[in-house]
């Protein structure tokens, strides 16, 4: 069904006044996709349930979505007004949060990334484009971590946030531990001088299963995680440079390691 939206004050558009508003998301079970690429993917991925459309004409020409979706259209100054923004190439969706997922969901898994305290949605985001570029089965997160259905991590992602399935642990890292039994090797990401080189670990494994645990930038790794952690291996890099981002070593890790 599309439907024209012609005011700002037009009440079938209400729901979109708060798609920059999380909280009001979260309350609601809900989640933004933003932008052409993310949303045809969205429409591709078929793992949502989609609350509705928002468009300009020309993305609704470009998208081409099904009978069965509710597409409200609006001219860009009107889509603006309504959502207070000027969002990338007049194209919004509202889907339905999935349920939390289990531990269990990822127990076929062969690589996992586990992510620790990266609260930052462009570094989640990005954590989420090198895995689905690398081929990981799926994405840990401890509670302090950023949400990966965050309309910006989202973005970042190239909307990978919506096809890598991710597990948010709330016993940490526990559930770590839980893997390890399961018959994870869990590799710990770290500057630390002490750390085997990664290329020579990588060289050397011969780990069926594997969960390479990173930490935000700066703080890094807690004791605790660290203490879960079957080895502890670094990426080398020049001596005046303290570290890489997250996202930049995850990535030079997954491929070694792949």
């Amino acid at each position: 069904m599309i439907e024209r939206i012609d005011r700002a004050d037009d009440p079938r558009a209400g729901d979109y006044a708060h798609v920059a508003d999380p909280g009001w998301l979260r309350d609601r079970g809900l989640f933004v996709a933003e932008g052409r690429l993310v949303v045809q993917r969205l429409l591709a991925a078929g793992r949502f349930r989609i609350r509705s459309l928002f468009v300009t004409p020309a993305a609704l020409a470009a998208l081409v979505p099904g009978d069965d979706l509710h597409v409200l259209v609006a001219e860009q100054p009107v889509l603006n007004a309504i959502t207070g923004f000027n969002f990338h190439r007049g194209c919004l969706a509202l889907a339905e949060r999935p349920p939390d997922a289990a531990l269990e969901s990822v127990a076929s898994a062969t690589r996992l990334l586990a992510l620790e305290g990266v609260a930052n949605p462009d570094n989640v985001g990005g954590l989420f484009r090198v895995a689905a570029a690398f081929g990981v089965d799926g994405i840990l997160l401890d509670p302090a971590s950023g949400d990966p259905l965050y309309r910006k991590a989202i973005r970042t992602s190239m909307a990978a946030a919506l096809t890598v399935p991710f597990v948010r642990l709330a016993d940490w890292p526990a559930g770590l531990r839980s893997l390890k039994r399961a018959g994870f090797t869990v590799v710990a990401l770290t500057p630390h001088s002490e750390a085997r080189p990664l290329a020579e670990f990588a060289g050397g494994c011969r780990a069926a299963r594997l969960v390479v645990l990173v930490g935000a930038e700066g703080a890094g790794l807690s004791d605790a995680a660290m203490g879960v952690a079957d080895a502890r291996v670094k990426i080398p890099i020049a001596a005046h440079v303290d570290s890489l981002n997250v996202t930049v070593a995850a990535g030079i890790a997954l491929s070694h390691l792949r």
